[in-house]
């Protein structure tokens, strides 16, 4: 069996808040108790509501964060466990990050070129001809003309902005790729064009990509595997094919009820209740507080994984009947 490009076992960030007493101040339980790995060439889609852990696991998994507790194995080395430079170098050479915002993202003062040959320089791959060379195939690899190697990012547009970022993201040739809502800032026009770059990029270079993002449809078309998340929890893990219709934890059915499709209307499952804070998790589950299904039980404790078919586990004390529909849910609530 083939090692994963990276590996979280039970990862937690827990954060301080501004809030609280002036001896004990409140935590943001951030993200709790993640076991995650992608394996090379697989595509994972993080889906769920802002606030969910997303971003934090994204962060995670690139390097930028420093769980709580918790273990990152990243090309089977343990990744805070490492000295500082070798850590910089496996993340650097190992791991490629996609940002949100392609504007805020790149440095406005330095021209394309000077961009993608930045991570050369700095892990110091190749002779300077070499490094000119790469940063042509990184151009041309992400359908940038020539002509635009000199011309700083305020001169681009946001979807040649993002295709600088993926070029740098790739300049080193990564294994993993973690893409943070890579489409949110752009035009509606050009998301289509960024996503379908990113499919062709996984295809051609075997690369394994990890797919952060609300827009739950766009997570379906680009995954092998979805993984939902609530109050920075993993609360299912679903191949894409079975996320929509065979999902058995109840707010992953609601989630993907109130998406839009070609076909069917919208038929979404309504959810009550207050949104849990982050500050102060609910005990037990924490979605009993929104859940029809919720009773004493939920309250108690969070539930473990149960398998629901190959590759496919979710955390649920009442989970939905396996083969029920969303219009039967629908029913079920009201």
């Amino acid at each position: 069996m083939t090692d994963p490009v990276v590996e979280l076992r039970d990862a937690h960030v827990v954060h301080r808040a501004r809030s609280g007493g002036l001896f004990a101040r409140d935590r943001v339980y951030a993200l709790t108790g993640a076991d995650l790995s992608v394996a090379p060439g697989e595509t994972v889609g993080v889906v769920g509501e802002s606030g969910c852990g997303k971003s934090t696991l994204a962060k995670v998994l690139v390097g930028v964060q420093r769980p709580t507790s918790g273990t990152v194995v990243v090309a089977g080395h343990d990744l805070w466990t490492m000295k500082p430079g070798e850590r910089r170098a496996t993340v650097g050479e190992g791991v490629g990050m996609i940002f949100q915002d392609p504007s805020t993202a790149l440095n406005r003062r330095l021209t394309v070129r000077q961009i993608l040959r930045d991570p050369l320089d700095v892990h110091r791959r190749g002779a300077p001809a070499a490094r000119a060379e790469r940063v042509r195939e990184l151009m041309s690899l992400v359908g940038l003309p020539g002509a635009l190697a000199g011309a700083l990012p305020g001169q681009l547009s946001g979807g040649q902005r993002q295709r600088v970022a993926i070029a740098r993201a790739l300049a080193l040739e990564p294994a993993l790729v973690v893409a943070d809502e890579p489409t949110s800032a752009l035009d509606v026009s050009v998301r289509a064009q960024i996503l379908n770059l990113l499919l062709d990029l996984k295809e051609r270079l075997g690369l394994a990509l990890v797919f952060v993002s609300h827009d739950i449809q766009t997570v379906r078309r680009m995954s092998d595997r979805v993984i939902t998340m609530y109050l920075g929890r993993i609360v299912e893990e679903s191949p894409s094919d079975d996320v929509l219709d065979r999902a058995r934890h109840p707010y992953t059915r609601a989630l993907f009820s109130a998406t839009p499709g070609l076909l069917d209307p919208i038929d979404p499952i309504p959810l009550v209740g207050p949104v849990p804070s982050a500050t102060h998790p609910p005990s037990g589950c924490p979605f009993r507080t929104r859940c029809w299904k919720a009773d004493a039980v939920c309250a108690e404790a969070m539930p473990e994984f149960e398998a629901g078919g190959e590759g496919h586990r979710f955390r649920c004390h009442h989970p939905v009947r396996e083969g029920q529909s969303t219009h039967e849910l629908v029913q079920e609530v009201s």
